[in-house]
């Protein structure tokens, strides 16, 4: 073990202590709450060992969480943009101060590797100071007037709000949902994944040590099927933001209809990335391995469908394999790891189903495919090799389903209509990168392709205030700038009558 992994364990071990002794409960209304309901473990999937047993909120502690986020709402809309500013600043101190606690745990709840995760806290701290200073211009409109009246528009926030979060980079994520939700005046209850739950308790304490008042940020922990569903269907709860797969983005659509909840639902992609033979190769490439190797293909916007036209398919994709083979396997907090454990047992399980639905289809296992193994790898941990697949066409369900992990799916193409036609076959439409020197095709394929964000010549670098969201099965709404305000917001239209024009009169 290096001196520099043996370092990392042992502040990660102060961090994870914790979360022993007692089961983790949930944060209503200001204070800590034990928790009445079911518990359950929380195993890392570095080596299998205990982090935490966590506590399944009941439907009653769901509805006295969705109760505080509302008693709290009259209070917290009414406090001043200039004020959620300045503690959303705060919120951003201390999420950076303790930027690297935060990601020791992620590293061994989640098995992220820490080149990652290192920055994963600091991109949070980003996303509140972003939104902070959008707060004090959340409710501005528009005026809009005529010859007879003064039309203005106001936006309100819509009232308190569920956010329910994924287990890939959870912390992060928490944020780019949390943050938007609190500078346009909405109260919140968060229900952190059940696989990774432990950052959500650091940034719960972060919000309250920072002075957000008792009730405008609530935690609860819990099943999806329980904890997630009862506070989905809370007549309080006025909108769901949620991350997650496309299917239980149905249920939390059906789950909400009675109350009439609006919905904002980033889902599952299965992302192209097209390589045209007059592309910079080698940036290509780096890209190609990057988006999605990185992160352990843990997140919905890995671009795990490689289209590569057909002249060059042959040389990009041996190059391509000697990198994936060279890809560094190890414990998430040694520098040097690349990959990875996958978040759970049940997760690894279903990664590798996939070598075989590959072999039987009747493409070919060109790198990987099985269980990482071998020194240096702890005994325990769910750990897979990086795979890619070749030899594969486009109906075939690797090319066609999320796998969600570090598997690459080769396809060849002809032209540029035959990379829309292959790119487009797919019930998802989050995002689509391609890499191109002809500025012509470069639009035309961008305006093509259905998906909700396109990067041409680049990996995924993303700016805050565009909007991130997807079409079809990725998802509904937008993310990002003022694009989220639309959804934690009312517009109101106020119209003002000049008192010039004439008023129909009838029963004269």
């Amino acid at each position: 073990m290096s001196a520099s992994l043996s370092s990392q364990l042992a502040r990660a071990e102060q961090a994870l202590a914790r979360f022993t002794a007692e089961p983790l409960g949930h944060f209503v209304d200001g204070r800590p709450v034990a928790g009445e309901g079911e518990v359950f473990e929380n195993r890392s999937p570095v080596d299998g060992r205990l982090l935490a047993r966590v506590t399944d909120a009941t439907g009653a502690e769901v509805t006295r969480a969705a109760r505080a986020a509302q008693r709290a709402f009259a209070g917290w809309r009414a406090v001043p943009g200039a004020e959620r500013r300045r503690l959303l600043h705060r919120i951003a101190d201390a999420i950076e101060a303790r930027a690297e606690e935060i990601a020791l745990l992620e590293c061994m709840d989640t098995g992220q590797a820490w080149r990652f995760m290192s920055k994963a806290a600091l991109r949070g701290a980003e996303n509140f100071r972003f939104f902070a200073d959008r707060a004090p211009d959340a409710a501005n409109g528009l005026s809009l007037p005529t010859d007879t009246h003064l039309n203005y528009t106001v936006r309100q926030p819509v009232g308190p709000v569920a956010v329910i979060t994924p287990w890939n980079t959870p912390f992060m994520l928490s944020t780019w949902k949390i943050a938007p939700a609190l500078a346009a005046g909405c109260t919140v209850v968060h229900k952190p994944a059940e696989w990774s739950p432990l950052s959500a308790w650091l940034l719960i304490e972060i919000l309250h040590e920072a002075g957000l008042p008792p009730g405008v940020a609530n935690l609860v922990n819990g099943l999806g099927e329980t904890a997630g569903r009862t506070l989905t269907e809370q007549p309080e709860i006025r909108a769901t933001a949620f991350i997650g797969e496309s299917r239980t983005g149905g249920l939390i659509m059906a789950q909400g209809a009675p109350t009439l909840k609006r919905v904002h639902l980033e889902l599952g992609g299965k992302n192209p990335v097209i390589v045209f033979d007059d592309a910079d190769l080698d940036r290509a490439l780096d890209a190609v391995v990057f988006m999605i190797y990185s992160l352990n293909g843990e997140r919905c916007t890995s671009s795990s469908r490689l289209l590569v036209q057909r002249s060059i398919h042959d040389a990009f994709v041996a190059r391509l394999a000697e990198r994936v083979r060279r890809l560094k396997v190890g414990h998430p907090l040694d520098p040097a790891t690349e990959v990875g454990p996958l978040v759970h047992a049940r997760h690894l399980d279903k990664v590798l189903s996939y070598e075989a639905i590959a072999r039987a289809e009747g493409a070919a296992v060109a790198v990987g495919g099985g269980r990482a193994e071998g020194p240096g790898l702890p005994a325990g941990g769910q750990f897979v090799q990086p795979t890619l697949y070749t030899g594969a066409t486009p109906s075939m369900r690797i090319a066609q389903e999320e796998i969600f992990g570090p598997v690459l799916t080769v396809l060849p193409f002809d032209d540029e209509a035959d990379a829309i036609r292959i790119a487009n076959d797919v019930r998802y439409g989050l995002a689509g990168y391609l890499w191109t020197g002809d500025a012509g095709r470069a639009n035309r394929v961008a305006l093509a392709l259905d998906a909700g964000m396109i990067w041409v010549n680049s990996e995924n670098v993303r700016h805050l205030p565009t909007p991130f969201g997807g079409m079809k099965a990725s998802g509904i709404g937008r993310d990002g700038g003022d694009y989220s305000f639309d959804f934690y917001m009312e517009t109101k239209n106020v119209a003002l009558a000049l008192g010039s024009h004439a008023v129909p009169r009838l029963g004269v």
